[in-house]
């Protein structure tokens, strides 16, 4: 099921559970001064695409939040979400490229015409250690990473060592915003989130519910494929 904020209604509506979570997150703390990514192009783009979602379930997960074998519905559910945005060609469309969501909307966007960049919070091989092939299955999402990276524009950015300390809750987190940071360069007009998100905080730092927060602070066009309904 897929929920849009803002959401026009003409008479008052009780919120659903799922709208209920997503008013109780908390604020994001104020962004630290990060600079963006450059990114160079001839004219602004129409819309900036902005994603944040679950990587896919570890086998031995105990509490399920994006199993394997509903690859497919997230699939689907991301592109009806990019269609009835209307994304396409001169847009442009900022991700990390973790295997689950990511990598499934940043396919989606390039099926679409948009102008793709992977913005990763490690050094490109250290990343695909820790977020492509991780899992058993982790050959194929490799296999799908590089041929995606093969058909881009722009090699990957890489989150620099001096806008970050060494801990991984720093780079995670500020990895998020900057990908909020570069995406605001063209005006939160221009801004649409999607996030594949169960409404939980996460297991670790710099997760979904982190730039939602972030995301939040700047727009209300958040575009929420919500997992606990959509299976």
């Amino acid at each position: 099921m897929r929920r849009s904020l803002p959401i026009l209604v003409r008479a008052p509506v009780k919120a659903s559970a799922s709208e209920e979570s997503m008013e109780r997150q908390p604020p994001a703390l104020a962004a630290p001064a990060i600079e963006p990514a450059h990114v160079a192009l001839q004219v602004p783009p129409r819309l900036v695409f902005l994603f944040s979602g679950h990587m896919v379930d570890a086998p031995d997960r105990a509490e399920p939040r994006f199993p394997a074998e509903k690859e497919g519905i997230a699939a689907r559910a991301i592109a009806a979400a990019l269609d009835e945005l209307g994304a396409g060609p001169g847009d442009l469309a900022l991700a990390q490229a973790a295997n689950g969501g990511d990598l499934l909307f940043l396919e989606a966007c390039k099926a679409r015409g948009l102008r793709l960049v992977l913005m990763l919070p490690f050094a490109e091989a250290e990343f695909i250690a820790r977020s492509v092939c991780l899992h058993a299955d982790g050959a194929r999402w490799r296999a799908r990473y590089l041929a995606l990276r093969a058909t881009l524009d722009d090699a990957p950015r890489i989150l620099s060592a001096t806008t970050c300390d060494e801990e991984e809750t720093s780079r995670y987190e500020r990895c998020n915003l900057w990908l909020l940071q570069t995406a605001l360069t063209w005006g939160a007009h221009r801004l649409r989130f999607i996030c594949l998100w169960n409404g939980a905080e996460g297991t670790g730092p710099g997760g979904t519910d982190h730039m939602v927060r972030a995301v939040r602070r700047h727009t209300d066009r958040i575009t929420w494929l919500d997992t606990r309904t959509l299976w």
